[in-house]
């Protein structure tokens, strides 16, 4: 048996990421390893060589998610900075996120069945470490325009990524009378009177 080159195993790798992303979009992390080796055209053994386990597969495809609306928040903020509006570019990436919120794949594999695939604890601390750093940039660029106090900045941080996450689940929940336009709404007034 021919040996595969390193080009080949990343090509694999980034099959069963993509098999899988369907596949946990579509049944969540109920989604067997069987169905995703089947999507790929793989072995059991050949996915196992690649992730530990099913949860280290779905943290992958979680994480990239997760890293792709951190794109996709930070471009459209940098499109969006302002001299005459400070908020205008943090603004803007949080919209982006309440829009990623209502996807079927980051609503299904981030929001929903993320804290049960990696545990509440592991949700929490792979949302943190991912999510607080962005936030608490955007509330030290506003922190640096007088906008809000230094003292207040961690709490701040804190807070805004608490009303974005549960903004995000009741999105997610097709909770009646809220869209993202209104919860955007009412999030920049709550962050603009921030002081």
């Amino acid at each position: 048996m021919a040996k595969r080159t390193p080009e080949q195993a990343e090509e694999t790798r980034a099959a069963i990421l993509v098999a899988a992303r369907k596949l946990f979009t579509d049944q969540g992390f109920d989604a067997s390893i069987s169905s995703i080796v089947a999507e790929v055209g793989i072995t059991k053994g050949a996915l196992f060589h690649h992730f530990e386990n099913k949860q280290a597969l779905y943290y992958e495809v979680w994480r990239d998610l997760q890293i792709r609306m951190d794109a996709a928040a930070r471009k459209t903020a940098v499109s969006m900075r302002s001299q005459q509006d400070p908020y205008a570019a943090f603004l803007a990436g949080c919209k982006t996120y309440l829009q990623w919120s209502i996807r079927p794949d980051y609503q299904r594999i981030v929001l929903l069945d993320g804290p049960t695939a990696l545990g509440l604890a592991g949700w929490y601390e792979a949302d943190s470490d991912l999510g607080q750093k962005n936030v608490r940039r955007g509330i030290d660029y506003l922190v640096s325009k007088g906008k809000i106090a230094p003292e207040r900045a961690p709490d701040a941080a804190v807070l805004i990524q608490g009303a974005l996450n549960g903004a995000g689940f009741a999105l997610s929940r097709k909770e009646a009378d809220i869209s993202v336009d209104t919860i955007f709404a009412t999030f920049e007034v709550m962050l603009r009177s921030m002081k």
